[in-house]
């Protein structure tokens, strides 16, 4: 076995969008170039120009780029240069997640469902080139689940069966959080498919987004996924879907012991018991990062519960490209620990084979 990149990104592109049916291409998202006018900085510093607008809003295409990635690899344009630089990095496969997907893009239903639709078509073709390496999470149109579950299920059942190992979610979804029962048709389908949830770092409510608007991204982001991690536990719902593997991701696992015994003191108050290996007991995972105090994290989390990814294509807080190669080196926990860390857990949390 080598090591599984839990996290890493694709920047869409034009060819992302090439996917939709005749009747679907009205809903393509537009790529607009600033000419004039205030700039919009990258992460990196830089001048942000090309826009994609969907509904009415634009969204900085290329804002948080990490450009220690070639265009040709983090763009996918071509499947070989990424499997190269995998190579570089140490690292055997990659789970890809969507860049424009982390914030809320789209409210009507149909106009996501074609969005999905051709994104995970896209996905699929990187699957079959990138020779069983490149895996990815599926996009689901969240906004039929409640009319129409049926295909909701066809598209994560195709998704599944052209390479994809998980669900995509983000920390808030249409408006809901995730312990609501709105959801409880997905989680049914997470399970009877074995395909994982997926919770990235990514919000998709409009409003809690847009509230955060002058906030620094922490808010929207990170703390919507901890706060969906301690909604699922505090309403039991894993243990209603007990078929279901949760997974959360470039959140780091700082956070983990704090919610624990947060949600361990609420369990008591209430009189019920609240299990000491609780990720285990649950069937939940967590990337963690390489600047988590991991001695302490592995004592509230166990060994077999910690992924690490490397945000591949991105620059953020959360970005480490060589993630797999410091972690191989990091003396604070046991080379079993790291193995589990790099190679067993993740690949027991995606089902890769």
């Amino acid at each position: 076995m080598g090591a599984i990149d839990a996290d890493a990104h694709v920047i869409e592109t034009v060819q992302t969008w090439s996917y939709f049916d005749d009747d679907e291409r009205r809903f393509a998202p537009q790529l607009m170039t600033q000419n004039f006018g205030a700039e919009l900085l990258s992460n990196e510093g830089t001048s942000v120009r090309d826009f994609w607008v969907i509904e009415g809003r634009a969204f900085g295409k290329d804002r948080n780029v990490g450009t220690d990635t070639a265009k040709e690899s983090r763009e996918m344009l071509s499947v070989e240069a990424r499997l190269a630089h995998m190579n570089a990095l140490g690292i055997e496969t990659q789970v890809l997640y969507p860049t424009l997907f982390l914030r809320p893009v789209v409210q009507e239903a149909e106009r996501e469902r074609a969005l999905c639709k051709s994104y995970n078509r896209w996905m699929a073709d990187l699957w079959r080139q990138g020779h069983g390496r490149l895996r990815w999470v599926a996009k689901p149109p969240l906004r039929l689940l409640e009319k129409k579950p049926g295909a909701v299920r066809d598209e994560l059942e195709w998704a599944k069966q052209h390479g994809a190992c998980g669900i995509f979610m983000r920390g808030l979804e249409c408006e809901r959080a995730l312990g609501s029962a709105y959801f409880f048709p997905l989680w049914r389908i997470s399970g009877d498919l074995d395909m994982p949830v997926c919770v990235h770092s990514a919000n998709g409510s409009f409003v809690h987004h847009d509230f955060f608007a002058e906030d620094t991204s922490f808010t929207k982001f990170k703390l919507a996924v901890v706060g969906a991690f301690h909604t699922l536990l505090e309403k039991e719902i894993p243990k209603k879907f007990p078929d279901v593997r949760w997974g959360f991701v470039e959140v780091s696992a700082q956070w983990v012991p704090y919610v624990l015994n947060d949600l361990a003191d609420r369990f008591r108050r209430n009189g019920k018991s609240f299990p000491a290996d609780a990720l285990a007991a649950n069937h939940m995972w967590v990337a963690c990062e390489n600047t988590d105090d991991l001695p302490y994290v592995l004592s509230h989390t166990g060994e077999d519960c910690l992924m690490i990814g490397t945000d591949y294509g991105h620059h953020d807080p959360s970005s480490e490209l060589n993630a797999i190669h410091l972690l191989r080196q990091d003396q604070r926990i046991s080379a079993a620990a790291i193995k589990k860390i790099l190679e067993i857990n993740p690949r027991n949390f995606y089902g890769l084979d």
